[in-house]
């Protein structure tokens, strides 16, 4: 059998395995495992082993629970729903304010845990209900939800980049640095997209009332303090490490012990809080070593075959694409999957074959890393199979109904769209800031 048709073979195999309901992990692992056998006899067994020494050898891997606890523990506590709060008091007296604020509380959350579900979960129970009670139009709220969780796997410290960061053997640290002016410049494409709609058509989003409005200037300055807590823990961990001060690791370290001593002196650190703190970041982060465990022992045999090379032959010697070709076709390929995939089943899946071939075709890495984030979060709210989209109908009110999810993000994925391009045409959006704070 040539190469070419034991690849196909394996990434049949791997979406046969995953079609009967086996775990990502699980369907990935074994097919890599056994095409190792079958390649190269009992010898085999070694690409697994070597694949889980170098994880175990990962020293960034350790920011992985520390980040994850910190979210949670800022979730658990309720410092989070303090944040929702100081946005409902400050941005209320605008049009769409409430909105705009619940873009605000997402990138915060973003700052907090990483994890777009995250996001979503606190966006649908926190913001959506308040929003609608305040008489908002349900299409375009249940929008602005959807496309605020999507800043969750791209501001740092986006826990998907760090697999990224392991699967493309980059630095998880320039990694995290490139997604921030992107997420934020996203973020403020929302914002606008918001002022301007319900300036324009002011029943989108009504203002406050007069009455909740009249708060004196000192609740307002004390719901300021207590709403930029959790921002104020994300500065105290990053600046060291932006000025060099301290390793990634070391930083992570820092954020998660404020988080631990801001919910133990505000009085809501309980033995509840930290069990279920300490459960969901165990689970999360086993899940996450096994995928990468997984991932790492796929891409070894694929490499192990040469079938980069030869890919990269068929579509530049034999078919004349030209890189930029190829690299919009896979970006498309992504959506296609999110139809289907979460984030993490797409990155796994295509990672032994995409990475090396964008690295083949001259793009860099860190750059192309920000790319898949934002594809993948565009296809996530693709009808008609998106996973946020189906996310969002488990966590929404009855009276929003499947139809209105799907009518609710047009704009906003035309919007990520238009991000896309722009990081595309101006790689320095993302790559500007890593190599200032690394060339320092």
């Amino acid at each position: 059998m040539s190469y070419g048709m034991i690849a196909i073979t394996m990434f049949a195999s791997m979406m046969v395995l995953m079609a009967t309901g086996q775990r990502v992990f699980a369907a990935i692992g074994a097919v890599a495992a056994l095409a190792g056998l079958l390649l190269w006899g009992t010898g085999g067994h070694d690409i697994p082993f070597t694949a889980a020494m170098k994880l175990m050898n990962w020293y960034p891997l350790l920011t992985l629970p520390m980040f994850i606890f910190m979210g949670y523990i800022l979730s658990e506590s309720k410092i989070a729903d303090d944040l929702y709060k100081m946005f409902h008091v400050w941005m209320g007296p605008l049009h769409g304010g409430l909105a705009i604020g619940t873009i605000g509380l997402m990138v915060l959350v973003s700052a907090m845990n990483g994890l777009s579900v995250a996001g979503m979960a606190i966006g649908a129970t926190i913001a959506l209900p308040e929003l609608l009670r305040r008489g908002y139009d349900k299409k375009m709220v249940t929008g602005v939800v959807q496309a605020g969780s999507s800043l969750g796997i791209l501001v740092p410290p986006s826990v998907v980049l760090v697999l990224y960061a392991m699967i493309a053997r980059q630095p998880v640290g320039q990694l995290w640095l490139a997604g921030i002016v992107p997420g934020l410049v996203m973020a403020m494409l929302f914002i606008v997209y918001i002022a301007i709609r319900c300036r324009l058509q002011p029943e989108l989003g009504p203002v406050l009332p007069a009455k909740e409005r009249q708060i004196p200037m000192v609740e307002k300055i004390r719901l300021l303090r207590s709403g930029l807590l959790p921002l104020g823990i994300f500065l105290v961990m990053m600046a060291p490490f932006v000025n060099g001060w301290t390793s990634l690791v070391e930083s992570s370290a820092i954020g998660a012990m404020g988080a631990f001593l801001a919910a133990i002196i505000k009085g809501r650190m309980s033995k509840t809080v930290l069990e279920n703190s300490l459960r969901q970041t165990l689970a999360i982060s086993c899940m996450f070593m096994w995928i990468i465990l997984a991932a790492l022992g796929f891409g070894a045999v694929f490499d192990g075959l040469g079938a980069v090379k030869a890919i990269d032959n068929l579509f530049t010697e034999q078919l004349g694409l030209s890189p930029w070709t190829i690299l919009v076709l896979m970006q498309l390929s992504f959506i296609v999957m999110g139809t289907f995939l979460d984030d993490t089943a797409m990155l796994v899946i295509v990672a032994p074959l995409y990475v090396p071939l964008v690295q083949a075709l001259g793009f860099d890495l860190i750059w192309y890393g920000v790319l898949y984030t934002v594809t993948t979060q565009i296809a996530y709210m693709t009808p008609p199979f998106g996973y946020n989209l189906f996310l969002m109908r488990a966590m929404a009110p009855p009276e929003i109904s499947l139809r209105d999810i799907y009518g609710s993000i047009l704009p906003f994925v035309l919007i990520m769209v238009l991000a896309l391009v722009m990081i595309m045409l101006f790689p320095q959006m993302a790559l500007w800031l890593p190599e200032y704070v690394y060339a320092k």
